[in-house]
């Protein structure tokens, strides 16, 4: 496609779950719904139209070791891209990708900056590694750097415990919290276990991640809160594995692991249904692979989430929740075509006919 060329997009167009239209038009790289008067260079594409995806938990420049170079950094956001994922909240990456806002070829990012997390607490080569007396000064550094998100490490494997443990005391998170509030920043957590949530909840974080540890008496909390979770199921899938590899030396962590892992769609459906906002999020990047959004809408309706909700869960309310638009007039015309319907059968979104970026067909 040229620049002067005019995308039509026809067939049936889902504007949100049930704003369906037949037809859009993309002008200068924007949504349009009005015939361009006098277009001559017209490309058609026919099909089931949605906005571009979105992987709310992604890690772009990082994989199982650490930041990664530029070349594979790149082709990790042409995976996303190419599974229809076209807008990321970066949920932490010790990696500059400034760069790819340079590229009308690559996905969307928002990022959370940095991984904080206490010293000896996390994947080593991920995060800052600091003490709870320091938290507020890189949770500051972080919503600087960032594009409206923090992103804190809650809890991990206590060596001398044996097992999962919260990372941080009530008053550091409370202040941390409070310091990336006051500078237009939102904060998020990665939470397997039960005992970090309640004081993360209770100092006004805005999101959790896994979330494996939402048991039944927290789940009213979160739902008066508004705090909303990012399940990863595809990733949680992974747990039995994680589990088998530390079972001789944390017999305990192991253990709670598997716990987690088992109830891990109940987990998820009452949430859902106590009302708590669940978005998409895959954890690519670490050891788990990209391109995996469409996929994870697929966890979330066997979890129980009805199709509809696990579609808007990765689209129509995952993009108003970060802030950025869908197919609305003047957006920028990032979508994915399907041959079939996916409210009806969401397992089409892992294989689109075609994906639109900034109005360009790339895929």
């Amino acid at each position: 496609m040229s620049d002067r060329t005019v995308l039509h997009v026809k067939g049936r167009v889902l504007v949100g779950p049930e704003d369906v239209r037949d037809e859009l038009w993309v002008v200068d790289g924007r949504v349009s719904y009005d015939r361009p008067a006098g277009a001559r260079d017209i490309r058609t594409v026919v099909g089931w139209a949605l906005p571009g995806l979105v992987d709310a938990h992604c890690h772009v420049g990082l994989d199982r070791h650490g930041p990664v170079p530029e070349d594979v950094a790149e082709k990790q956001a042409l995976t996303d891209r190419d599974a229809g994922t076209l807008l990321i909240r970066d949920a932490g990456s010790p990696s500059d990708t400034r760069w790819i806002d340079d590229r009308e070829d690559l996905p969307k990012i928002i990022r959370a900056g940095r991984h904080i997390a206490r010293t000896r607490r996390y994947i080593r080569n991920y995060a800052w590694e600091i003490e709870p007396e320091d938290l507020v000064a890189y949770v500051g550094q972080e919503a600087r750097r960032g594009d409206g998100w923090v992103k804190l490490v809650g809890d991990w494997i206590d060596r001398d415990l044996g097992d999962l443990s919260a990372c941080w005391p009530r008053e550091a998170v409370e202040a941390a919290i409070a310091e990336a509030h006051r500078l237009g920043a939102r904060v998020t957590a990665h939470c397997f276990s039960e005992d970090s949530l309640r004081d993360l909840v209770e100092a006004g974080i805005d999101c959790i991640e896994h979330a494996t540890g939402l048991t039944e008496d927290l789940v009213p909390l979160f739902a008066e809160r508004g705090v909303a979770i990012v399940p990863t199921l595809v990733n949680i899938a992974t747990f039995p594995q994680l589990a088998d590899g530390g079972e001789s030396k944390f017999p305990r962590w192991s253990a709670h692991m598997r716990r987690l892992h088992e109830r891990r769609y109940d987990t998820v459906r009452n949430a859902y249904d106590a009302g708590i906002p669940v978005f998409v999020g895959t954890d690519a990047g670490g050891g788990l692979a990209h391109g995996l959004a469409g996929a994870e809408v697929g966890e979330l309706v066997t979890a129980g989430i009805p199709p509809v909700e696990a579609l808007a869960a990765g689209t129509w309310t995952a993009r108003a929740w970060l802030g950025r638009p869908g197919l609305d007039e003047g957006a920028p015309a990032d979508l994915v075509v399907y041959d079939e319907d996916p409210r009806a059968d969401v397992r089409v979104l892992t294989s689109p006919r075609r994906v639109v970026l900034n109005g360009r067909v790339v895929g």
